[in-house]
């Protein structure tokens, strides 16, 4: 399983308001001269985000996007499904009752099938584990200065 650049970004994204704003609104262009992201491409991300409902926009001079729920309820698991989809297993995607594109699966292959989808299920839940607070954390114990500029954080 690869996750896009979208949603490496978006994760950092996120982390970045969580860290540094405390859920006050943060301007994309200061999380993307903080994390080196592109712009134009970051706030393209941050539609997907606000569709998703993970993050608000607040217009005006003090503007910007917020966490629409607080870090300990965004989990890794909503940040992937907001910008790449489902996370399931290409060989899970299949319908148990088909092997391909109108064939029926023989008895043999509903074995794989079924291992697969429960990988598929572990995979999610293992992402499901993590949250923008679990990040936070890990950000305070190894030390990193909440008000240092230009920092990057790879996740």
């Amino acid at each position: 399983m690869k996750l896009s650049n979208r949603c490496r970004y978006a994760t950092i994204a996120l982390f970045d308001i969580a860290f540094h704003n405390n859920g006050k609104p943060t301007q994309v262009r200061q999380i993307a001269q903080r994390q080196n992201i592109p712009g134009r491409f970051l706030e393209q991300i941050f539609h997907d985000l606000r569709r998703a409902e993970l993050v608000d926009g607040k217009r005006g001079r003090n503007g910007g996007y917020f966490l629409h729920r607080s870090p300990s309820e965004i989990t890794l698991t909503d940040i992937i499904e907001a910008t790449d989809g489902p996370i399931e297993l290409s060989f899970a995607n299949h319908d148990s009752s088909t092997s391909g594109p109108g064939q029926p699966v023989t008895p043999t292959q509903t074995i794989p099938v079924a291992v697969w989808g429960e990988i598929s299920d572990r995979i999610r839940g293992i992402y499901t584990d993590y949250t923008l607070e679990d990040l936070v954390e890990r950000a305070k114990e190894a030390g990193l200065d909440r008000n240092a500029p230009g920092f990057m954080y790879f996740i």
